[in-house]
């Protein structure tokens, strides 16, 4: 959440940078709501002195403590409701956007920092991921679906699918391949809870702005995750930390789920917007002063990732209305997509700033004593979308698919 108090001292920075994100208006409701508070608060100190008087109470005295008791009562049951709310428009409040984010609330805002690599060009028209799995191991004449789209429908749903054979083992592959490199560079691996309490996904930021998108088990009171980011944020959560662990680097490996309300017709072919996929995620808690420098220091390791495996992408800028709500700033990298003639994302980073640690009430000890709250960052090292990419870039004019050679090391065949 946001630092309520700097609110109070700088309302139009504030103001402006929200109204980026369109809640201008709820800063405006917070703002009253919060003077309200205060000033009832105060009037509810002053009514509890009233009700300690220095010594023996003269009769006169009792009926002004019992008229002062009467009034404290009906104060504190207004402050008690006015904090409930205020609390709501505080926790409801997204994360105002870093100054270098361009304006706007679509794709079409984004803003283009570079491309990397020429896009391949086919003499033939290029099948998509889904075909060409379908032809993986079809020599004898039999296919076998490396993307089992209608079995996945027909167990669990639409927009489910098994991976199967050696489009399975690819896509084990580019985990291991992206743990292997992170491990490498001093981050911890972790295999995290994918079922989490309320409070994790609420210190995350995903509730309650996000909540049609949770999947949420009723009997039980809790939330499978869309992201490891929510328990590896959480794994320090009421803690305070010392200075000179950070920056803790984490990179968690788990299946994720998301409703993906909303995104009815949109990519419903194959296995680009799915319920239930695979990841591994970087997550940093990081020193406030230095978390801009790791932000970078996250994108370069997608960028090596998507690099090493021979991908054209491009480096876009998420708009400011674009953003989620914990995020101050995004980058998105993008794989070029041959069937779709576009680039698609594959990945993102995210400087949520302190914005997560507040709701997390994680804390670090600094140089001087003080208690501060660290920044925290995500950052997407691997999903099924670059296995998407990967096919259809390396596809010849018979479908067959050459595998890069780098992931052949962790299980991967040559060909598809």
């Amino acid at each position: 959440m946001i630092d309520i108090r700097l609110a109070r001292e700088h309302p139009e920075q504030f103001r402006r940078a929200l109204a980026r994100k369109g809640a201008a208006e709820d800063f405006d409701s917070l703002l009253a709501v919060d003077g309200q508070w205060r000033e009832l608060t105060t009037k509810v100190d002053d009514l509890r002195s009233k009700t300690r008087p220095r010594g023996k109470p003269t009769e006169d005295q009792r009926a002004q403590l019992v008229a002062v008791g009467h009034e404290l009562r009906r104060a504190e049951s207004e402050l008690e409701e006015l904090g409930r709310h205020r609390s709501q428009l505080l926790s409801a409040l997204p994360n105002p956007p870093d100054d270098s984010v361009p304006d706007g609330y679509s794709d079409e805002d984004a803003l283009e920092l570079r491309r990397v690599g020429k896009p391949p060009e086919f003499a033939f028209a290029p099948r998509d991921h889904v075909e060409l799995s379908s032809l993986s191991g079809s020599a004898d004449g039999v296919s076998r679906p490396g993307f089992d789209l209608e079995r996945g429908a027909s167990v669990a749903g639409a927009r489910f699918a098994y991976r199967r054979g050696a489009v399975a083992l690819v896509e084990l592959a580019l985990y291991r391949y992206a743990l292997d490199r992170l491990v490498a560079r001093g981050f911890e691996p972790v295999l995290p809870p994918v079922l989490v309490r309320e409070a994790a996904m609420y210190g995350t930021g995903f509730l309650p702005t996000d909540e049609v998108n949770l999947y949420h088990l009723d009997s039980d009171g809790l939330y499978l995750t869309g992201t490891s980011e929510v328990a590896l944020a959480a794994l320090h959560q009421d803690e305070i930390l010392p200075a000179d662990v950070l920056p803790l680097r984490y990179a968690g490996y788990s299946t994720c789920f998301r409703r993906e309300a909303g995104a009815a017709g949109r990519d419903t072919r194959g296995i680009f917007r799915v319920h239930q996929f695979d990841k591994v995620e970087m997550f940093f808690f990081a020193h406030p002063e230095r978390s801009r420098e790791h932000h970078e220091e996250i994108l370069a390791i997608e960028e090596d990732l998507v690099a090493g495996l021979g991908l054209a992408y491009r480096v876009v800028v998420t708009a400011a209305g674009d953003l989620g709500p914990s995020a101050a700033k995004k980058y998105d990298l993008e794989a070029w997509i041959p069937s779709q003639e576009r680039y698609r994302e594959i990945t993102s980073c995210s400087n949520t700033t302190d914005y997560q640690a507040r709701r997390l009430n994680v804390r670090f000890r600094d140089g001087d004593g003080s208690l501060r709250f660290p920044h925290t960052l995500n950052g997407t090292a691997m999903t099924a979308r670059f296995l998407i990419a990967l096919l259809e870039a390396n596809q010849d004019t018979q479908g067959r698919v050459v595998v890069p050679e780098v992931l052949r090391p962790y299980g991967a065949p040559e060909h598809l």
